[in-house]
């Protein structure tokens, strides 16, 4: 029997399994990869929000990740949340060490109920230690934002005023490191995902045209959408293939969502 590809999840532990590492594991069992995570943080969390957040020891952290990485041939890694500037330096360093490759750094800096999930120490040591690590990076317009500290684009801009703003974020965190941007759009009026990359030394971008999916069941599209793209990496498609691939299926996840307690529920990762 075929082995299928190793992803690792570097992410919160939220125990309603909509989004971080539980999640994790369905998306990536959904692509036909195996999923082994190390968890940074523990949440008290449900359907209806983030209530508490602890990240974990980063000495614990760093045995689990080093670890796996020496029992395994791990062939991508989706790094989520972080916690605090202490796990995210350690997390950032043994990924190094390890000489762990197809990183997709997915920057979550709140939750989507609006909790805090890292400090402006932490937030630095993304922007000069994370940004250079990984193959992509994955913020949508807020988080885009804050890494490059400026000003996030009006939700209700015209298209040409927001496709304008998004070039100038892609460059400014190209300039702090990233060697590509995807920048999710679903919190735009015109939901469309832009990738910016740089290939045999010529900026490249291409723009992702969405639509907004009505729906109750909207919690972890993020998380979904970073690891399906290391699915496709560990998989063997291009970036441009694996973020295509990767809004698809969060595009059927959300279509195939279902009521689940008594907030935002998870999309259908089992898609």
């Amino acid at each position: 029997m075929k082995v299928p590809p190793i992803v690792l999840s570097v992410a919160g532990y939220d125990p309603s399994s909509g989004a971080g590492i539980t999640a994790d594991v369905k998306t990536a069992a959904a692509m036909g990869c195996y999923a082994v995570t190390c968890p940074t943080a523990l949440t008290v969390q449900s359907t209806r929000g983030v209530f508490e957040m602890q990240p974990l020891a980063p000495d614990l952290v760093h045995r689990t990740l080093a670890i796996l990485a020496e029992d395994m041939e791990i062939a991508s890694v989706r790094v989520g949340m972080l916690g605090s500037a202490e796990v995210a330096k350690i997390v950032s360093n043994t990924l190094k060490n390890g000489h762990l490759s197809n990183i997709v750094f997915d920057p979550v800096l709140r939750s989507s109920s609006g909790a805090a999930l890292l400090d402006e120490a932490g937030l630095q040591v993304l922007r000069e230690e994370m940004l250079p690590r990984a193959v992509v990076i994955t913020p949508n317009v807020y988080e885009a934002a804050a890494l490059a500290g400026e000003e996030a684009v009006p939700v209700h801009a015209p298209w040409d005023e927001v496709l304008s703003w998004l070039r100038t974020m892609a460059a400014r965190l190209r300039s702090l490191g990233s060697s590509a941007v995807v920048i999710t759009g679903g919190h735009l009026s015109q939901p469309n995902d832009y990738l910016s990359y740089v290939e045999n030394g010529v900026v490249k971008e291409q723009v992702f045209v969405g639509k907004h999916i009505e729906s109750g069941s909207t919690h972890g599209t993020g998380c979904a959408f970073a690891t399906a793209i290391a699915c496709q990496l560990a998989l063997g498609q291009g970036l441009p293939q694996a973020v295509h691939a990767a809004k698809e299926y969060v595009r059927k996840a959300l279509e195939a969502s279902y009521p689940l307690g008594k907030g935002t529920g998870p999309i259908n990762h089992m898609v």
